[in-house]
């Protein structure tokens, strides 16, 4: 399983178009995720006192596009040894398995919902 990290907005509008088309996809051509391990690291990176997020469970066997894991590719990310993953092209939404909010602490950090804890 991989997740990726999208505003309630932009969920919303995914689910009116049928297909999740993120910003990144445009601008870097692919979509940005991340594993259970990185999640919350991510997170609380890039999206620290930011309201009304989802994560988005993804089954990656039912992908439609191609995914990659490669080293980060955002400027600012200090973590160049991890791996995440890519989709190369929009998101099917027939692949994700759940939509799950990622509230924000008081302080504007994260933790991991308890729907994505493992074991």
């Amino acid at each position: 399983m991989i997740l990726h990290i999208l505003s309630r907005a932009q969920w919303d509008l995914a689910r009116q178009r049928d297909d999740y088309r993120s910003p990144s996809l445009e601008a870097e051509g692919f979509i940005h995720c991340s594993t259970i391990a990185q999640v919350i690291e991510t997170a609380n990176i890039f999206y620290r006192k930011q309201p009304d997020l989802i994560v988005l469970w993804i089954d990656e066997r039912k992908l439609v596009s191609r995914l990659e894991f490669e080293a980060a590719a955002t400027v600012g990310d200090a973590r160049p040894q991890a791996l995440f993953p890519h989709i190369y092209g929009p998101l099917n939404l027939d692949a994700v398995i759940d939509a799950i909010e990622l509230p924000c602490e008081a302080d504007g950090s994260f933790r991991l919902p308890a729907d994505l804890e493992i074991g």
